[in-house]
């Protein structure tokens, strides 16, 4: 019922209990005045109800909801039955390596990186990566006041671990073209093949999306993003859990998010190393169904003999967070800002154990 329909009422029940022409004006005017005065309490109260109900939610991560999501949405439908969890196989593996893994504090590390001569201005040059391979960040890093010396630490550590999950992965390209180009394959081959089908989500068995999926990710556009989802190293999920990139998990170990809702089953997924947060995160831009057309784009670059350009690639991710382009500006300013496609053709050097190897 309208307000103006209420102080009708009103003045009808006064005039028909007969009260005097004075007292109606005044008990008239008050009602009045008083809903004039209760309007705006009134409307703030319905619009915050409305706000409350039209809240925008963050949905970035659950793009991300990798693999173990319950719902099944992290990998892009292929004739077949799919076990989610063979996409991780070789994660969990990683992860279950190390579990007795030491922190080191932030001035051993920088140590650790003068001893070794490791700088940045030198891979920038020669573009050399010394094999530093580090299990967890440092707290202090958080506490380092130079913004510069900041970045250029973070980059530091996450740089080998990058380079290193790229080579693993160019290996295995090598690998598959060199299967592909033979007519007939091996036991050995044909198994190896079966294993990288179940690591890519592949029920259908298709040779040519394994030749999409398996490809690298560009150095710059990977501490891009990892500089964007931990704030340079800082956020809780990067400290506590190894996260670097973010993705979420339903069923595995993970951090829950303070903000989130209770009703939500969803957590950040946890990492014993680093090596491993690194290596989830290029399973999932390499499998999800939401980075068809980033592999797409790539290999498109690979067709016509182009270098992975991030700046290019990075148009492809605007569904990995829920802002969209904003995210995707927000990826190619920190990498123009920082100068980061000049570690996009360094080469890690081996580590002692991997040149003993050669020899």
């Amino acid at each position: 019922m309208s307000y103006k329909k209420k102080n009708l009422n009103l003045l009808i029940y006064f005039d028909k209990i007969q009260l005097g022409s004075i007292p109606r004006v005044i008990i008239s005017s008050f009602v009045i005045m008083l809903s004039f005065y209760s309007l705006p309490f009134i409307a703030e109260f319905s619009n915050k109800k409305i706000f409350i109900k039209n809240e925008f939610q963050n949905n970035s991560k659950k793009v991300l909801a990798y693999t173990l999501n319950q719902e099944k949405n992290g990998v892009e439908s292929n004739n077949g039955d799919l076990d989610e969890r063979d996409l991780l196989v070789d994660i969990f593996s990683l992860n279950d390596l190390e579990t007795d893994t030491v922190r080191l504090n932030a001035s051993t590390i920088k140590q650790l990186f003068e001893d070794t001569d490791y700088k940045l201005d030198d891979v920038r040059k020669k573009k050399l990566v010394k094999p530093v391979a580090l299990t967890l960040l440092p707290n202090e890093i958080k506490m380092i006041e130079s913004t510069k010396k900041r970045k250029e630490f973070f980059i530091q550590i996450v740089l080998p671990l990058i380079l290193k999950e790229n080579n693993n992965i160019r290996l295995d390209r090598k690998r598959l073209f060199s299967i592909i180009n033979k007519s007939n394959n091996t036991k050995l081959e044909k198994k190896w093949l079966a294993k990288k089908y179940k690591q890519y989500g592949i029920p259908s068995k298709d040779l040519s999306t394994l030749k999409i999926r398996m490809d690298e990710i560009p150095v710059s556009l990977a501490i891009a993003q990892a500089a964007k989802e931990t704030g340079w190293g800082t956020s809780r999920f990067a400290q506590e859990g190894n996260a670097l990139f973010g993705q979420w998990t339903w069923s595995g170990e993970g951090l829950k998010p303070k903000e989130s809702d209770k009703n939500e089953g969803h957590k950040v997924m946890r990492f014993n190393v680093l090596q491993a947060s690194v290596r989830a995160y290029q399973r999932n831009l390499n499998t999800h169904s939401s980075y068809k057309d980033f592999r797409k784009a790539r290999a498109e670059l690979r067709d016509s003999g182009k270098s992975l350009d991030s700046i290019i690639l990075a148009e492809f991710l605007d569904t990995y967070a829920a802002t969209g382009d904003q995210y995707v500006e927000v990826i190619r300013k920190i990498i123009k800002q920082n100068n980061l496609k000049d570690f996009d053709d360094a080469k890690l050097l081996p580590s002692s154990i991997e040149f003993e190897s050669l020899i």
